[in-house]
């Protein structure tokens, strides 16, 4: 039967969405200093809001980290979380905002498709063409957040690169490797999380 999330969970969703918002803010204030069209009156301006907007980032990722170590349940799945080759506090904090209650999730797929991380055929009318790309539906916060951590675990992580080295060998694109390795970072989330137990590459496979 499904739950909604804890109190504590609800409260790290709105802190996690608060911090993307002003990262957002402040990126595109950035883009508007560099471009160069603004004027010498509003450049202070600009260099103020953005100054502004970076201090309220540190504080609200201090906030985050502190409610999460104010919550042992939440404490003890961010360090099950950070044991993942690629996954930061960043990245840990926002999984344990958008997976939610993973003990209800039936399969590592299902909250891969959740995370719009599931591969679905392409089609022309009723015919398959025979390409697949990742599906659109679902949480595109888990997404996004996902895609630099996998290019550092395919750059860092040695068993990343020798998992990864086996789709090259089987023809898949730069891309599709991505793709993928946002997928095993998912699923490897899951499996940390249902476990119970830290990333272990002995393990893994069975992932």
């Amino acid at each position: 039967m499904w739950r909604p999330p804890s109190l504590e969970v609800r409260e790290l969703q709105a802190l996690v969405r608060r911090l993307e918002s002003l990262i957002e803010r402040r990126v595109a204030e950035e883009n508007r200093l560099s471009s160069g069209i603004s004027t010498a009156a509003v450049r202070p301006r600009l260099e103020e809001h953005i100054a502004y907007l970076i201090e309220q980032i540190k504080q609200t990722e201090q906030m985050i980290q502190e409610h999460i170590n104010n919550h042992p349940d939440l404490k003890q799945k961010s360090a099950l979380l950070d044991s993942i080759p690629g996954i930061g506090a960043a990245t840990t904090a926002l999984l344990l905002a958008e997976i939610v209650n993973i003990k209800q999730s039936k399969s590592a797929r299902q909250v891969a498709a959740d995370a719009r991380l599931v591969r679905r055929q392409r089609r022309s009318g009723s015919s398959v063409r025979g390409h697949t790309q990742l599906s659109k539906i679902g949480n595109a916060r888990l997404r996004k957040a996902l895609y630099f951590p996998a290019l550092t675990a395919l750059r860092w992580s040695a068993f990343f690169q020798q998992w990864a080295s086996g789709l090259r060998e089987r023809g898949k694109c730069k891309m599709a490797v991505i793709g993928a390795a946002m997928r095993k970072l998912i699923h490897l989330a899951y499996g940390v999380l249902k476990t119970g137990k830290p990333f272990d590459p002995q393990w893994v496979k069975s992932v």
